[in-house]
């Protein structure tokens, strides 16, 4: 048998890859996944469509648009799914076991390395530069957004009205997801063309193209794809337990108040509000981090999101971050290095245990939520609200890198965060206006902006150390 390429050649039909060898690709692909989840997707095109022929380019695009219709790391949940496609669930959890282990083990080590050594001058003059330069990531990914979701003035209106929502109001982020997603709804039924949804593959017409795992699917191999209500009861029964039983334990034995109930409580909740990616929910988490539970110094979390930008995996990564400061200055009668390995423990299980659930009960009626419009018209009208969220994001960030001090003004019963202008910082001003040249001007890379700054940030120390 012979199958068709992109490039209208043709190659002897592929094989089905063995466990083994899938086990060696995802251990790649989770070492090698920089660049968010562009990149990452991007990687994986490469490894399974392209390279190896795993599957096909029709059925890893209509895998990759179910994923972004759920909450959490697209990238994470697309590996799962073909994972899950190609080995069943020990295929799923392999796969996405892989794509963040090696992330979170870096983010880890960066973790303890930050609150033994954060005060060091080398490494404070270092942080100092990496702040200057996440500002000029997150502007940069507020722009790409928007370039992708307003594409008309309702989605404008949409997004405008989440950053007033977010920023003046301070209405919590999943109630603005939530808001958006029943807008969109709606609107679909009364505008379709409106907020019609676009394709998220990036392709208007994928060329013809038989993987291994189609040509399983032909042969009736896949008989695990199939929907049936007994396969979603019993995933229900498995996942269900496994993602909140712990959350639950942790709350009966030690009570609502602790940091660990806490922690488990509010990153499952994450879990399921995450759409639109980390950007999106990264606002409401520094807002809750730093405001509501006293976790994190606001500068503290534009170091956190520094250090998950230089490591493989996706993004949200961060959070692990947030826990291991959380239960490191609350730990009880723990160890408080031994405390914050266990709180990012906990928020890695709590915001990565329900990607699986969201994978191995959905994907066997993908084919069904593909074709629903006014689904897809919901998530339409909620990436446009991310816009406005990550507006928000990029906002708050600015206050806390450029100015040193920021305060609540009482205005109208409202109570803006604005900047004390006498306390502007020229050093990280110069240094997040020169990252964002260098990334929206000249389109270099993250990677090496960061590094740059980093090395600028030292530099300007011997200007006069700068006040963090």
């Amino acid at each position: 048998m012979t199958l068709a390429t992109p490039h209208d050649a043709t190659i002897a039909a592929p094989s089905a890859p063995t466990f083994a060898q899938a086990v060696r690709v995802w251990a790649r692909i989770g070492c090698l996944s920089f660049g968010g989840p562009a990149g990452q997707i991007a990687l994986m095109h490469k490894e399974l469509v392209e390279d190896r022929h795993w599957i096909g380019e029709q059925r890893f695009l209509h895998a990759l648009n179910y994923c972004m219709l759920l909450p959490g790391p697209e990238a994470q949940q697309l590996a799962i799914y073909i994972g899950w496609l190609m080995h069943r669930t020990i295929g799923g959890l392999v796969a996405g076991l892989l794509f963040i282990v090696p992330g979170a083990l870096v983010m880890l080590g960066l973790s303890l390395l930050y609150v033994l050594y954060r005060h060091v001058p080398l490494v404070d003059t270092v942080f100092f530069g990496v702040k200057a330069a996440v500002l000029a990531v997150v502007v940069e990914a507020g722009l790409r957004i928007s370039r992708r979701a307003l594409k008309n003035r309702a989605m404008v209106v949409i997004a405008i009205a989440a950053f007033i929502g977010i920023y003046l109001f301070k209405i919590p982020f999943p109630i603005i997801i939530l808001a958006a997603g029943l807008v969109g709804w709606l609107g679909h039924r009364h505008a379709p063309t409106t907020f019609a949804g676009g394709g998220h593959g990036g392709k208007t017409s994928a060329p013809e193209f038989t993987g291994a795992v189609d040509l399983m699917f032909e042969r009736g191999e896949l008989d695990h794809a199939t929907a049936s209500s007994s396969k979603a009861l019993k995933t229900c029964a498995i996942w269900l337990p496994l993602w909140l039983g712990p959350v639950l334990a942790l709350w009966l034995l030690t009570g609502g108040a602790s940091i660990w109930t806490q922690l488990g409580g509010f990153f499952s909740t994450m879990a399921v509000v995450t759409f639109g990616g980390a950007y999106a929910v990264l606002a409401y988490v520094a807002q809750a981090a730093v405001e509501t539970f006293g976790w994190l110094a606001p500068g503290e979390m534009v170091d956190g999101l520094g250090l998950a930008e230089t490591t493989p995996g996706p993004l949200i990564l961060v959070l692990q971050f947030v826990g291991f400061l959380a239960a490191y200055r609350a730990p009880g009668g723990l160890d408080p290095l031994l405390a914050g390995g266990l709180g990012a423990f906990l928020t890695l299980w709590a915001t990565f245990a329900p990607c699986f659930f969201w994978i191995f009960l959905g994907a066997p009626y993908v084919e069904a939520l593909r074709g629903n419009r006014a689904l897809s018209a919901a998530l339409t009208a909620i990436t446009a609200a991310v816009v406005g969220v990550v507006v928000n994001l990029a906002h708050w960030f600015a206050l806390h890198v450029v100015f040193r001090e920021v305060r609540s003004v009482e205005f109208l019963g409202l109570a803006p965060d604005l900047p004390v202008l006498s306390s502007l910082n020229w050093r990280a001003a110069v240094l997040s206006a020169a990252a964002m040249m260098a990334m929206l001007r000249f389109k270099i890379g993250m990677i090496p902006t960061l590094t740059a700054a980093s090395l600028a940030g030292v530099m300007l120390a011997y200007s006069g150390r700068p006040s963090m």
